[in-house]
């Protein structure tokens, strides 16, 4: 009768200790948090050719302890419309678990409206990024909007505003939706101006002559260098910091 009563603690015991270790393994998966980053060339990953164009997507995981996976899909050309038409937004919507995060940065190319496949009109835009919102919360994961990058516009001195009313619709979005909103383009105006014209160069795909990859060299006011990439990374991690996301907690 003892062996029986001991054998029974035995089982019990080990069936107590089999539970734990599920619920902590599914405490650890649950832990780790992936942020997707969608958008255009500015935050996309770069091929080895292009270098030193460098997006500010390759960047960001620096910023973050190893609990946060920075996925980044973001491609060059690709607008709210082009994302979605070439099915590039579906195959994350089929990973996205409660908790991540989604970075969603478009107007580059959006604003393209003489190329039918690519740009949108600004309801389009609307309509767009509103689908890509909605259908991140319906995974229970976390949009945030960033609007786009500033480029390199500078007139006289003055740095020239090149995305018209795109911006101004991301933020309706943000605000009808309640979303949490990084406001990039405020952001890099305030960089570039603080910097001024040539020294902002510095942020740029300016290569000269004789670049293994670009030989005729190249002047770049749009995508951005190493440098560039690390700065506006950062300054997407002091959005982070303002809107007080939970992700605060996983920086390094």
């Amino acid at each position: 009768m003892m062996a029986g009563i001991l054998k029974n603690k035995s089982t019990i015991i080990f069936s107590i200790v089999v539970v734990c270790s599920i619920l902590l393994m599914s405490f650890a998966i649950k832990k780790q948090i992936t942020i997707y980053i969608i958008g255009d060339s500015t935050a996309a990953n770069k091929q080895a050719k292009a270098y030193p164009e460098t997006g500010w997507g390759m960047e960001i995981q620096s910023f973050f302890k190893k609990s946060v996976v920075i996925d980044n899909r973001a491609l060059n050309g690709r607008s709210t419309k082009s994302f979605l038409n070439e099915k590039q937004w579906q195959p994350i919507t089929e990973k996205l678990q409660p908790g991540d995060y989604v970075f969603i940065e478009f107007g580059h190319n959006d604003e393209k409206i003489d190329k039918p496949g690519t740009g949108t009109s600004i309801s389009e835009f609307k309509a767009n990024l509103c689908k890509y919102v909605l259908e991140t919360r319906n995974k229970n994961a976390i949009p945030i909007l960033l609007t786009p990058i500033s480029r390199r516009s500078f007139k006289d001195g003055k740095l020239m505003d090149t995305h018209g009313d795109y911006p101004k619709a991301t933020r309706a979005v943000a605000d009808s939706l309640k979303v949490p909103l990084i406001d990039m383009l405020v952001k890099t105006e305030s960089l570039l101006k603080r910097l001024g014209d040539k020294p902002s160069i510095k942020l740029f795909n300016y290569v000269d002559s004789g670049h293994v990859n670009y030989p005729a060299g190249k002047k770049d006011d749009t995508h951005l260098s190493p440098e560039g990439a690390r700065q506006i990374a950062g300054l997407v991690v002091e959005g982070i910091k303002e809107l007080k996301l939970n992700l605060v907690k996983k920086l390094r």
